[in-house]
């Protein structure tokens, strides 16, 4: 796969949104209690149920390193494909020991590049499921909303996603939201005010977050395979 940097619109939307990028010293970081929020990932399986979780969408937990759970809800009914292509990637363990390599404060948090750099993915594509692509997606980029990372082309996502930091309408119509984030928060906003970004224009992170597990709970439905596009 040709290697292609996976970054959501940077120097046009900061210029807009006139996003400030705080950049801590080492001395001004504190340390943070890990919150797993009760989930336990002491198992080698990737489906777990998660029965705090009262809904008929699949429930996503991912533990990252130092910080704790973050868990999303994913809405097949609204980016089908790209919910295949999430729960395919986490059954395959393919976010486990990934990371998240890109900070922008107010705007958003992205990862799941296996390079760590924006420039990977998993070996292939899928379709952009946004209006802009010729698909109906409804859901608006709104604070804590999951969408998918791609490149300049449409059809070039693949692993990287992002979770707003904020409202960002700029990117309604043009990336494929798939999901939310439902608990957690006080976990994603330490990261924020904690981690240290050395590129301002890129939000390159000083370290990157590890991911350090990925389960998911399909909340006794099957979902079929994902539809691939092999480069």
């Amino acid at each position: 796969m040709k290697n292609i940097w996976m970054i959501v619109g940077v120097v046009a939307i900061i210029g807009l949104l006139g996003i400030a990028i705080f950049i801590p010293s080492q001395n001004e970081k504190k340390s943070y209690h890990e919150d797993l929020l009760n989930i336990s990932y002491a198992t080698d399986s990737h489906e777990q149920e998660l029965s705090t979780y009262k809904t008929e969408n699949p429930v996503v937990a991912m533990k990252i390193k130092n910080y704790g759970s973050i868990v999303m809800e994913l809405y097949p009914e609204i980016a089908p494909n790209t919910v295949y292509n999430f729960i395919s990637l986490i059954q395959n363990g393919f976010y486990d020991n990934n990371s998240f390599h890109r900070l922008v404060p107010g705007f958003v948090l992205q990862g799941g590049d296996p390079d760590g750099n924006g420039t990977g993915g998993p070996g292939y594509t899928i379709k952009g499921e946004f209006k802009n692509n010729g698909f109906d997606n409804s859901l608006a980029h709104e604070k804590w909303v999951i969408s998918m990372a791609r490149s300049g082309e449409p059809d070039s996502a693949g692993s990287q996603f992002f979770i707003c930091l904020d409202k960002a309408s700029d990117l309604d119509g043009d990336y494929a939201a798939f999901g939310k984030v439902i608990d957690g928060f006080k976990n994603i906003e330490a990261i924020v005010e904690q981690e240290r970004v050395v590129d301002q224009q890129s939000g390159k992170l000083q370290n990157n977050l590890v991911i350090e597990k990925t389960l998911v709970d399909l909340k006794g439905k099957e979902y079929p395979e994902v539809e691939k596009i092999t480069e």
